[in-house]
């Protein structure tokens, strides 16, 4: 029910004469509110008080600790992949479950402490208010502001608190940081810190120190031979490592092309297959995503996320969708046991484009140090020929 404000409206003069506390009553008046109660909930540094005012800053506290143990397990955590079978295995299953929980506490604390402070800091109420109709007169937004500033007086977060108000300071910037280092975590590492041995640059491809070229596997393991793959056909293949076939950068497609198609093949990458075996990472250059849908009719092989389309007998350059780079091409050879081995490892950077790819005098994408090296001399495999048409 709507009631006719009868409370007579100061002057501006009158208004600037009268305290905060006035103001804000004024205000409540004007607004056709009475207010029963209003005032502190505790006499100034009373132990009431700093024992509330402590009930309240141990959840800010617990919100900054649990804002920084997401900081220290985001940065410091061990999270390479464990297989199932290995006794860190769990230290791996942990990651994501204590970024969550960390996260989720340091928000749960923070939210709890702010209503905290509005059940035992701020000034205690009991107000009755009558409804009124239309928009608020200028000064009701004058005095609005007094009824906030008052509010704020009152919880003694201005002039007093220095416990509640360096601990809601701590919640508040430990929540922060948390909150933008997950975009700027990748900068934290530098990835080139080891130069051309640099994760972006290396991948389980790579020989061994003593020269031994790595063999191309199964997913079970077991070892890949040229006769394993029917003409026209694809095989996903990683490398005969350890950890290879969960390495991230390492998935290969291995293709067995018809014979005598014409096969165009990129600068500097001559002899990187064997007779009509091709090799190229699965890992798109868009996104990276794992591309894997052939059709050998077309000789395209197509990425399912975004639908990038490369074209095998023409070096696996995009030809439609986002993608822009091609896929980079392993050299392949098969060793004196008939398996099928990488020569060396890719000669350009694996999955998405970064800027610090080369251009210009070196074939797109190619590695500043490892260039295409001679194919070592391996007997010749049935009769697969060893040049393309």
């Amino acid at each position: 029910m709507s009631t006719v404000d009868k409370t007579a409206v100061p002057t501006g003069d009158e208004m600037a004469g009268m305290t905060q506390e006035e103001l804000a009553r004024l205000g409540a008046r004007l607004d056709g509110v009475e207010l029963v109660e209003y005032g502190p909930r505790f006499e100034a540094d009373s132990p009431a008080e700093k024992r509330a005012e402590r009930q309240v800053a141990k959840w800010f506290l617990l919100s900054a600790a649990s804002a920084l143990a997401f900081i220290l397990i985001f940065v410091m955590w061990p999270a390479g992949y464990q297989d199932p079978f290995s006794s860190r295995q769990w230290i791996y299953a942990l990651f994501t479950p204590l970024l969550g929980i960390t996260l989720g506490a340091a928000i749960l604390c923070l939210g709890i402490g702010v209503m905290s402070i509005a059940r035992r800091i701020a000034p205690h109420e009991i107000a009755v208010q009558q409804r009124h109709v239309g928009p608020s007169a200028d000064h009701d937004r004058r005095t609005l502001g007094a009824e906030l500033m008052d509010t704020l007086d009152k919880t003694g977060l201005k002039t007093r608190r220095g416990v509640l108000k360096s601990s809601l300071l701590l919640a508040g910037g430990g929540l922060a940081s948390a909150a933008i280092l997950a975009p700027i975590g990748g900068l934290i590492r530098n990835p080139w810190a080891q130069g051309k041995d640099s994760e972006l640059w290396v991948t389980p491809w790579k020989p061994a120190a003593d020269g031994t070229l790595v063999r191309l596997t199964m997913q079970d393991g077991s070892f890949v031979r040229p006769e394993d793959l029917a003409t026209g056909s694809l095989m996903t293949v990683f490398p005969g490592v350890p950890g290879g076939a969960t390495a991230s950068d390492a998935a290969v497609m291995l293709f067995r092309l018809r014979p005598n198609e014409p096969i165009r093949v990129r600068t500097g990458q001559d002899g990187f297959n064997y007779g009509e075996f091709f090799a190229f990472s699965k890992i798109c250059t868009h996104v990276g995503c794992p591309v894997s849908l052939y059709e050998d009719q077309t000789g395209r092989v197509l990425c399912p996320c975004h639908q990038s389309q490369f074209d095998i007998h023409d070096g696996a350059k995009p030809v439609f969708g986002p993608a822009t780079r091609p896929l980079p091409q392993l050299p392949i050879s098969v060793d004196q046991e008939g398996y099928f081995v990488a020569v060396h490892d890719f000669i350009e950077p694996v999955g998405p484009g970064f800027w610090e790819s080369f251009q210009g005098s070196t074939p797109w994408g190619s590695h500043p140090e490892v260039q295409p090296q001679p194919k070592p001399v391996f007997p010749p495999f049935g009769q697969l020929p060893k040049e393309n048409p």
